[in-house]
């Protein structure tokens, strides 16, 4: 089954603009993210869906692809979607831009499961290392049933306690942002036209598919992930790579 990657990339970040092109270590964090992307699938194959010229520009000076998509993408997601329209594939797999120590591995986990499960939305999670505070915002936590299909995501810390003291050993699961969709449950995605009230409420733009009735398989990847959602988290990114955990 043929698979494309479309990572999503517009320069305007309400939290930390122009944050594709911020550099870590020296190189660009989409490129870092590209070069992840090229030990799954052949470049060809490859493409970043932008809105933005200066990186539409480094993204070709470095030999990878791009769509250029409307500035007025409600969601990464729709911009993916809009961007598969132009993709001869089976299987599309949506890489954010700004996870740049994904390991590959758990991307070809996120295909394998998507070959295994073609009638749902694939979305990757993990557990929430010690280092992580479960009340972070910038932290989407998941509650899955036994089958591993989403219940529920949410940026509170789920599933909650009526406790006043709630057991400190429990572990919560956090979101991975690596996703895999075929094209007409992209299309039914951006058919609906606008944010569902799930999706506004808790800025999650995976809960569309939740609320518009397609099922959410959740695919558990070992690796820690470190998202990159404002600048502080740069400085996470490269001491992480400069101890040698680099991919």
């Amino acid at each position: 089954m043929k698979t494309a990657i479309i990572i999503p990339a517009r320069h305007k970040s309400s939290r930390f603009p122009g944050k594709p092109l911020a550099k870590i270590l020296g190189k660009e964090m989409i490129l870092r993210v590209l070069n992840i992307c090229a030990k799954v699938i052949n470049k060809k194959n490859i493409y970043v869906a932008t809105d933005d010229n200066r990186i539409k520009r480094r993204v070709l000076e470095n030999n990878f692809q791009v769509i250029m998509t409307p500035k007025q993408c409600k969601t990464g997601t729709d911009r993916v979607a809009i961007a598969s329209k132009k993709i001869n594939a089976k299987i599309f797999v949506n890489v954010q831009g700004d996870e740049p120590v994904i390991n590959y591995k758990d991307i070809i986990k996120i295909i394998s499961a998507k070959k295994k499960f073609p009638k749902s939305v694939i979305c990757g999670y993990t557990k929430i290392s010690k280092q992580e505070n479960p009340k972070n915002l910038n932290l989407p936590k998941v509650v899955i049933s036994k089958s591993k299909n989403l219940i529920y995501m949410s940026r509170l810390p789920i599933p909650g306690s009526k406790n006043s003291k709630p057991d400190s050993k429990k572990t919560f699961l956090k979101q991975v942002c690596i996703y895999a969709f075929n094209k007409n449950e992209l299309n039914s995605f951006l058919k609906f036209g606008k944010k569902t009230y799930l999706e506004k409420f808790e800025d999650i733009e995976i809960l569309r598919f939740f609320e518009i009735g397609i099922p959410i398989k959740m695919v558990e990847l070992k690796k820690p992930s470190i998202a990159v959602d404002v600048k502080s988290d740069l400085k996470k990114v490269e001491l992480y790579l400069k101890n040698g955990k680099e991919n």
